[in-house]
C-alpha cells in the first residue's frame, strides 16, 4: 500500500568515498510540513541530497517519492534549489526559463513571471551578474513553476543576509500552507530552523543520529554547565560533548539525566545549534 503521509521516503542509502562514507541513510519527509537536515560541515548533507537526486549514484539504498521509487533529478512533482544554480552562467533570467520549461508539462509561465516580478529579479540580467540571493530566488522561482508538492532545497540560506533569509523561510511557510505539500532542506543556518521548522533529520559522520520532531529533539537535550570541582567522573559520563576549562566545564546533557547531576550545575535551554557542536564534539573524542 502506498504510503501517502510521506513524500519522501529514503532507505539505507550507502555511498562509499576514500575519505567518507553515507551508512544506511533512513528517514521519511511528512506531508505538509517543513524537514530540515542538519550536521556539521562535512557531515553528508549534500551527498545525501545528490543521491537522493539521482545526481550520484549510491551502491545501496532506495528512494521513493509520492510511493514510487525516484531516480530523475526532473521528476515533475519536486522542485530542486541547489547550493550552486546548475544554470549556465551567460544565460539571462528569461533564458532559464526557456531552458528549463520544456521538461516540465505542468510548466506555468504566469507564475514563473510572478515570481521574478516578487523577487525583484531583472529578466535581461545575467546569472553570473546576480547576487548569491538573487540566483537563490530564481532557483525557488524555477522550483515553484511547475506546481511541485516537493521542495527539496540544499543550503539555500547560506551566504544570505538576515533580510532574505527570512524571506526564503516566509516563502517555504507559505508553501507548505496547503498540506499537501513538503519542503526539506538542509543548512549549517539552525536559526532559520528553530522558525520554520517542524521536523529534524540530524546526519553526524554520515550517519543518521536523530529523526523525529524538532521539539522532541530540543526538548531532549539542556545545556549543562558548572564548576569541575562540582562532578565527579560518573557525573561525567552524563555530559556530552564534555569540555573542561580555567573557569569550570560545558556540556549538554539529557534531560531524563538532569537530576543525577549534583544541583549545583546549572542547566538550561538549548539550541540547535549547541546540540550540533556537543554532539559533534561526542564524536571527535570517541573516535
Amino acid at each position: 500500500m502506498v504510503n501517502t503521509t510521506n513524500l519522501l521516503e529514503v532507505r539505507g542509502l550507502f555511498k562509499k568515498y576514500k575519505t567518507f562514507t553515507l551508512k544506511d541513510v533512513s528517514f521519511d519527509v511528512p506531508k505538509g510540513y517543513i524537514t530540515g537536515f542538519i550536521g556539521p560541515n562535512g557531515a553528508g548533507k549534500t551527498t545525501s541530497i545528490k543521491a537522493i537526486l539521482g545526481i550520484i549514484s549510491a551502491e545501496a539504498g532506495t528512494v521513493k517519492m509520492f510511493g514510487k521509487e525516484h531516480s530523475n533529478v526532473l521528476n515533475t512533482g519536486i522542485g530542486v534549489v541547489m547550493d550552486s544554480p546548475m544554470y549556465v552562467d551567460d544565460w539571462t533570467v528569461s533564458d532559464v526559463e526557456k531552458a528549463i520549461a520544456p521538461f516540465y508539462g505542468n510548466w506555468d509561465s504566469g507564475k514563473y513571471a510572478g515570481y521574478i516580478n516578487q523577487f525583484g529579479l531583472d529578466k535581461k540580467k545575467k546569472v553570473k551578474d546576480l547576487s548569491r540571493g538573487m540566483k537563490m530566488k530564481l532557483q525557488i522561482a524555477t522550483a515553484l513553476s511547475h506546481d511541485a508538492q516537493l521542495l527539496i532545497l540544499d543550503e539555500p540560506t547560506s551566504g544570505l543576509d538576515p533580510v532574505a533569509r527570512d524571506e526564503i523561510c516566509d516563502i517555504l511557510r507559505e508553501f507548505v500552507s496547503d498540506e499537501n505539500r513538503s519542503a526539506f532542506f538542509s543548512t549549517h543556518i539552525t536559526s532559520d530552523l528553530e522558525k520554520t521548522a517542524d521536523y529534524i533529520i540530524f546526519i553526524l559522520e554520515g550517519k543518521i543520529v536523530y529523526s523525529g520532531s524538532k521539539d522532541e529533539l530540543i526538548e531532549k537535550y539542556a545545556r549543562a554547565a558548572g564548576s569541575i570541582s562540582d562532578i565527579s567522573s560518573e557525573h561525567k559520563k552524563l555530559i556530552i560533548g564534555y569540555r573542561g576549562h580555567s573557569t569550570g566545564f560545558e556540556g549538554m546533557v539529557e534531560t531524563a539525566n538532569i537530576r543525577k547531576l549534583p544541583k549545583s550545575v546549572l542547566t538550561e535551554d538549548i539550541s540547535l545549534e549547541e546540540i550540533i557542536i556537543f554532539m559533534n564534539r561526542e564524536g571527535k573524542e570517541s573516535e
